[in-house]
């Protein structure tokens, strides 16, 4: 039999809350511990699903790769496959938070243009179209929903935001982060509580 002044005890969870609460707010847990994120912060409330916009503001950080070819003079244009975490906040957001996916093609003279996944914990995917000026002077990208899976069927709404490079290096390595992200989303009553997962909650 174990003697019981020896044994370890892990520490009490409350223990732990500070942390994953200064962790979320900073952006640095992933998808992985979106629940602990969840739990530590705030639950997650539940909002009357009768069609009304949820509002949300949030944080998107990415990393990937980014390909550009010069067209002569200053203009330039470029493909980049980035993916990584979103993050929201605000008590109506469609979710805690999501991995994300994105492809977009940049150019310096017409702008750019791509599309987005969004997959929450339970598979659930949302999707989305991108544009944006793409210059250093306005680089604000407005996202548009095209819709989506299981809970997020039917989900139409935009959202908005300008993008930072943090890292760039001469081999398309790049990393950035969303600035003023903000947007509101809706799913249409007939489609709410009739796929797998239920309603938004």
């Amino acid at each position: 039999m174990r003697n019981s002044q020896n044994a370890v005890y892990p520490p009490p969870a409350r223990h732990f809350a500070p942390v994953f609460a200064v962790l979320c707010s900073l952006g640095l847990i992933t998808l992985v511990l979106v629940p602990a994120c969840s739990r530590a912060v705030q639950p997650l409330k539940s909002v009357p699903s009768n069609g009304e916009w949820r509002e949300f503001q949030g944080t998107w950080t990415a990393a990937g790769s980014r390909n550009t070819m010069q067209l002569g003079g200053d203009r330039r244009v470029s493909i980049s496959i980035v993916d990584g975490s979103l993050m929201l906040a605000g008590p109506a957001r469609p979710n805690v938070g999501f991995r994300s996916e994105a492809i977009t093609f940049g150019d310096s003279l017409t702008g750019m243009i791509g599309r987005a996944v969004w997959t929450d914990e339970h598979g659930d995917q949302v999707y989305s179209e991108l544009r944006g000026e793409g210059t250093a002077k306005d680089n604000k990208i407005t996202g548009t929903f095209l819709g989506g899976t299981g809970r997020y069927l039917g989900i139409t709404g935009e959202y908005e935001f300008s993008w930072r490079f943090v890292l760039e290096n001469e081999d398309g390595v790049v990393q950035g982060q969303s600035m003023g992200l903000r947007g509101r989303a809706r799913i249409e009553p007939q489609q709410l509580g009739a796929t797998v997962g239920g309603p938004l909650s």
